[in-house]
């Protein structure tokens, strides 16, 4: 099953893109309204937007294709003015994938307004029916609000129910029915009164800078994951595969990342996530680097192996940015080794719809550059209710506390953005 359906006006449509000065748009994320508002944020660079000119949902196991098919026909009608010239400029659409084919539910969506920033260049896009006036230059919206008495409680499943089903994954694992799965939990927070996404999104924009601070239809976080970036021709992979979490101590935290970097559990699951993501791209490139040894990547809360993959892509002309991103999800990073055993197994005993969670999320420009990450340290708020995820890699070696202890350490980015 799939479907398709444009949600907004079809057009036709003029995007303008003019430079603006970087210090007039100096923190993107503080320039972002309340409503329709879309980002993708890192250190400072990125792209924010809000309003909508058009947006289309999709679903189903050709979610990603008619996703694509939508943008490319609503280029064709689309006048595109572009005096920067830079990706992310001209006319952008941000993308959200459900993780599994059913449902699949997905969104991609074009706002009214864009203003980004790379390095010393910055940029407002507009996109518009041919007469509209081009707004004026973005100001700072109002602060918002922090959410006001949060509470949490257990999603599907509890700690220890959850450790049994890792458990029962290893067990799989042992009987060599599959080399490893990726098993994901929630958690539930509860408000007062709507949450406003703007707090936490300024939060983990300031807290995680090494991060990608995202936030596309009611789904944001802060993922330290690049599945796919195609910018001119080159296209790299981060892959992030075995955790480890941080104490706060420098030196201890020396030691932990040198135990990681030996760890032959880690190593084993991070060559299972390297190595899928290699085989994907490898039909679509010229050359590809894929380095023998990963690094140990520090972020505030955890460290992680850390393997960047780089190639040039020959088939850049038909294959847009999103359709790489269809190429490679899901990888061993987000489902498991085999692809289809691990899937099948996380539908069997996760006890969990993951949504978006650990789909692709990111954004396309009318080159068909664009930037996809996975949508890990992520959460989804609707009205007062926010519901938080994290996943582990499990292998025949892992230890169901050791996973639970994982998992919560990677809810706490999420977890601390929604605090005061």
């Amino acid at each position: 099953m799939s479907s398709s359906q444009a949600v907004e006006p079809q057009g036709p449509w003029v995007a303008r893109t003019v430079a603006l000065e970087p210090r007039d748009v100096d923190v993107l994320v503080d320039l972002l309204p309340r409503e329709q508002a879309v980002a993708w944020l890192r250190r400072g660079d990125g792209l924010v937007g809000w309003g909508r000119a058009a947006a289309t949902r999709t679903s189903g196991a050709t979610r990603f294709a008619d996703a694509d098919k939508w943008w490319s026909e609503l280029l064709a009608r689309t006048a595109v003015h572009d005096d920067v010239e830079e990706p992310g400029s001209g006319m952008v659409a941000f993308g959200s994938f459900g993780f599994a084919d059913e449902p699949g539910d997905s969104v991609l969506v074009v706002p009214r307004v864009v203003v980004g920033r790379r390095g010393d260049r910055a940029w407002l896009t507009t996109v518009g029916t041919p007469d509209e006036d081009r707004p004026a230059v973005p100001q700072p919206t109002d602060t918002p609000r922090p959410p006001l008495g949060v509470v949490f409680a257990d999603g599907a499943l509890n700690g220890d129910e959850w450790m049994s089903v890792v458990a029962e994954a290893v067990g799989r694992i042992a009987a060599g029915d599959l080399e490893k799965v990726v098993l994901a939990r929630d958690l539930v927070a509860t408000a007062e009164e709507p949450v406003d996404v703007r707090w936490p999104l300024r939060r983990l924009a300031a807290a995680y800078p090494m991060c990608w601070t995202f936030h596309v239809d009611g789904l944001f976080g802060a993922t330290p994951e690049m599945l796919v970036r195609r910018e001119r021709g080159l296209v790299t992979s981060r892959v992030l595969a075995g955790t480890i979490r941080r104490t706060g101590d420098d030196d201890r935290d020396l030691a932990l990342a040198a135990t990681l970097a030996r760890s032959s559990k880690d190593l084993e699951e991070h060559e299972y996530a390297v190595r899928s993501v290699a085989d994907a791209l490898e039909p679509h490139c010229s050359s590809m680097s894929v380095p023998d040894a990963p690094f140990v990547l520090h972020l505030p809360n955890v460290m992680h192996l850390a393997t960047d993959v780089n190639g040039v892509v020959h088939d850049a002309a038909t294959v847009s940015s999103l359709r790489l991103a269809e190429s490679l999800h899901p990888s061993a990073a987000v489902g498991g080794t085999p692809t289809g055993v691990a899937t099948a197994l996380i539908d069997e005993v996760e006890g969990l719809d993951r949504g978006r969670y650990a789909g692709p999320v990111g954004w396309i420009d009318a080159a068909g550059d664009g930037e996809w990450g996975l949508a890990l340290r992520a959460a989804t708020v609707d009205g007062p209710t926010v519901r938080l995820y994290a996943g582990c890699g499990v292998v025949a070696s892992s230890d169901p506390e050791d996973e639970l202890a994982e998992s919560q350490a990677k809810l706490v980015p999420v977890r601390d953005a929604l605090g005061s």
